[in-house]
């Protein structure tokens, strides 16, 4: 019996630190008909020139694991933002006292804010200019990281979005 509550215990602490994606595709697309990408030359990331880099590695590395090659007259363009966003501490501890009809209880916030990566990429059509597929995804992320770990986790991240690329 006291194990479910040590189970359900990590299984809340790692939900904590899940990525979440989110995907939107055009239903009429025949993915099958795209075999070639480049990224858009005027691209602004929000990455630094190193995450940038780990970043083009990973999706290169995963693109073309998917059959895709790199071509400077592509059949898709890619194209990829990022943002960090700062939200509130999901970590607090409350304090109350009371007595006979009522009492007063306070959260107290523990820890800093959470940091969250945001990154979109987007496949756009090059000849119809139109966008073909998005893949919106938020995941932890800490300022602190080596640059070993920095790479890890960006091909981890990458490696998430496109588990479900192409759409079924």
């Amino acid at each position: 019996m006291k194990y479910i509550g040590f189970i359900f215990l990590i299984l809340i602490i790692a939900s904590c630190g899940a990525t979440r994606v989110h995907y939107d595709y055009d239903e009429a697309v025949d993915f099958s008909a795209y075999s070639t990408f480049g990224y858009y030359s005027d691209m602004d990331t929000g990455l630094s020139q190193l995450d940038e880099k780990r970043l083009m590695n990973a999706m290169d590395a995963t693109l073309q694991s998917k059959g895709f090659l790199f071509s400077e007259e592509p059949d898709m363009f890619v194209n990829v933002q990022s943002a960090i966003l700062r939200g509130q501490s999901g970590n607090s501890v409350g304090v109350g006292l009371g007595g006979g009809g009522g009492g007063i209880a306070v959260g107290l916030p523990v820890g800093g804010p959470k940091l969250l990566r945001e990154l979109t990429i987007d496949f756009v059509d090059v000849k119809r200019d139109v966008l073909l597929w998005q893949a919106l995804s938020e995941s932890p992320f800490k300022e602190g990281d080596t640059p070993m770990v920095k790479q890890q986790k960006m091909k981890e991240l990458i490696t998430k979005i496109f588990e479900k690329y192409p759409p079924k």
